[in-house]
């Protein structure tokens, strides 16, 4: 996945609450949601078109390690590290990119979040 924006994009990057169809086998490896709630809104995802993991570190966390250990990290992960992204069509046909952020947002709260990252304008699912 490139990280210059495509210009079919259109970037949101807010916060949303998902419903899981069921557990995830480890709690910090989600699964596509089968629904999310945006703004109010309520979304039922119909079909999951890509998904794909990104386990780089970013800002400060990217300096802490020697670069044979970020090299493995990268490949497979470590604790708090990483994105599970996912682009999805709800019902009505929109498409969206959305992702699960593995970082705890704080000591009492170390779940992750979940973010509406863009919708494919056009409903193009395209990379």
């Amino acid at each position: 996945m490139s990280d210059l924006p495509s210009p079919d994009l259109r970037f949101i990057g807010e916060p949303i609450e998902v419903e899981q169809g069921g557990r995830p086998l480890l709690e910090k490896v989600p699964r596509c949601p089968a629904r999310f709630r945006w703004q109010g809104q309520d979304f039922e995802v119909v079909e999951t078109l890509a998904e794909w993991q990104d386990f780089r570190r970013r800002g400060r966390m990217a300096r802490n390690m020697t670069p044979p250990h970020q090299s493995r990290a990268e490949r497979v992960g470590s604790w708090g590290v990483g994105r599970f992204y996912f682009r999805v069509r709800v019902a009505g046909g929109r498409v969206f990119e959305i992702y699960y952020d593995r970082a705890p947002v704080d000591a009492d709260d170390r779940k992750g979040r979940w973010v509406l990252y863009a919708e494919r304008l056009g409903g193009n699912p395209a990379d």
